[in-house]
């Protein structure tokens, strides 16, 4: 078996005592970006299983939109980077 070298981690254990590798990551070509997509790039980044610079050039965000979907899991959990609960949770 052949694994592609990598820089950084190819798990990271969580603080709820789960494992989360780069498969648990979505493809690299994703277009439809659902609120567990959104989560499980902010939850690599924020654990260290890749960097930013790492995700905003794979999954092609902007430091905006990647700064957004972390801002919304910070002040009210995974729920906010659902596109329907968007309206509930914006500051007006």
């Amino acid at each position: 078996m052949y694994l592609r070298k990598i820089d950084g981690p190819r798990t990271v254990t969580l603080p709820d005592g789960t494992v989360m590798s780069r498969a648990d990551l979505p493809s690299a070509n994703t277009r439809r970006w659902v609120a567990s997509r959104k989560a499980a790039v902010v939850k690599g980044v924020a654990y260290g299983l890749l960097s930013l610079n790492e995700a905003l050039e794979t999954y092609g965000l902007s430091e905006e939109e990647f700064d957004a979907w972390r801002g919304a899991v910070e002040k009210h959990g995974e729920a906010a980077l659902k596109a329907t609960a968007l309206k509930k949770y914006r500051q007006l």
